[in-house]
């Protein structure tokens, strides 16, 4: 009975990652704001967003964060990060960590990114990448290293465009099949409470090689309360979330849909340690 039951659950996680929205499996998504979203994120002044286009580390504050996501109400699909950013002079570094699954199909990753400032409208910023899937029984563990780097360029103070490239590297480096994912995208502040953005995404993945289209917004209906919706063309999946900043602690909640599978929702915790720091950025945006 017990084994009958992992094989459901290793066969549920299997269509899951086949089909679940918002990036792929061996390249995780963060962040509740990102998820209520649908991931539109690589023009976005958020903590999450740094390490989906690491270019945005350029000029973070002394933060550290936590995010859940569960994936169609199963805990055998929850997937925990964890992840710091750290200012450094001109730059600023960061480190993520994630851990998907249960004690009989787990995959981890672990990534170390750096950000930097190349001039008044310029960044640019990359990401090392560690991957490690692990089961039970006759079946063998993998591990892979990769890496991935991200381009922000502001058009004026209101509109800026992004692009990030994950694992440009042939598969016959890696011991496991990691995707090459190439993103692009804009991103609009149409007053100081509406941000809005649109995506693009390729991947070379057999199963997801459709180019995928994303595009969300991120409002601010009261001082300090957020609301956020997204809709991506992956599953026809739209999404929604809100956020409330308490200056040192932000708590987000996303949920996002899909066409057969049901709903995901995703909670996040970002403590801002320099306060001040993160406080001045606000004001310049």
């Amino acid at each position: 009975m017990a084994s009958l039951q992992r094989i459901s659950v290793s066969l549920i996680i299997v269509l899951s990652c086949l089909n679940a929205s918002g990036g792929d499996p061996w390249k995780p998504p963060a962040g509740a704001r990102e998820a209520g979203m649908s991931y539109v994120c690589l023009t976005g002044n958020s903590f999450w967003s740094s390490f989906h286009n690491q270019a945005l580390l350029a000029g973070s504050s002394l933060s550290a964060g936590f995010s859940y996501e569960n994936r169609f109400g199963i805990k055998e699909l929850g997937t925990r990060y964890a992840a710091l950013r750290v200012p450094a002079g001109n730059a600023s570094i960061g480190g993520v960590y994630s851990y998907f699954g249960y004690p009989d199909f787990r995959r981890q990753s672990a990534g170390i990114a750096c950000g930097l400032q190349l001039s008044r409208k310029i960044s640019a910023g990359a990401q090392v990448d560690y991957f490690s899937e692990k089961t039970t029984g006759e079946y063998s563990d993998h591990q892979a290293i990769t890496f991935e780097t991200g381009l922000l360029f502001s058009v004026n103070e209101n509109v800026s465009l992004g692009v990030h490239v994950f694992n440009p590297l042939p598969d016959r480096l890696h011991d496991i099949k990691l995707p090459t994912i190439i993103r692009a995208g804009a991103g609009i502040s149409l007053s100081p409470s509406l941000f809005a953005g649109f995506e693009a995404e390729m991947n070379d993945v057999s199963y997801r090689k459709a180019l995928v289209v994303r595009a969300g917004f991120d409002f601010e209906a009261i001082r300090h309360l957020f609301l956020r919706g997204g809709f991506s063309s992956e599953n026809s999946s739209f999404s929604m979330g809100l956020g409330y900043d308490l200056g040192f602690v932000q708590l987000d909640l996303a949920f996002a849909t899909h066409d057969r599978l049901g709903i995901t929702s995703t909670a996040s915790f970002i403590f801002e340690i320099d306060k001040k720091k993160n406080l001045t950025q606000r004001a310049q945006r």
